[in-house]
């Protein structure tokens, strides 16, 4: 399992090149980063990829200064339980 960053994205290919999950985000303000959606293929669920997903962005967020606005239903359930996350969580201006 190889992640991978595009545009706007990370993803997961498994070892035939099929994506087994994504999370995507947005860049609603200069300095944050919005996570609107992540997904895990059903076959691939159980192996804490939307976690991995997750981290990835969080990962981006504190290399380019960046917070982050969980909107999607499972980042703001993983931003709730990872205390770590609300040092990069936005909260307003």
């Amino acid at each position: 399992m190889e992640l991978h960053e595009a545009s706007n994205r990370f993803y997961f290919l498994d070892d035939d090149g099929k994506e087994a999950g994504e999370v995507t985000f947005t860049k609603p303000y200069e300095n944050v980063l919005s996570i609107d959606h992540t997904f895990v293929d059903p076959a691939y669920r159980g192996q804490k990829l939307a976690g991995q997903l997750i981290q990835a962005v969080v990962d981006k967020a504190v290399r380019e200064h960046k917070k982050i606005i969980p909107v999607c239903s499972y980042a703001q359930a993983k931003f709730r339980r990872v205390k770590a996350y609300q040092d990069v969580e936005y909260h307003g201006a």
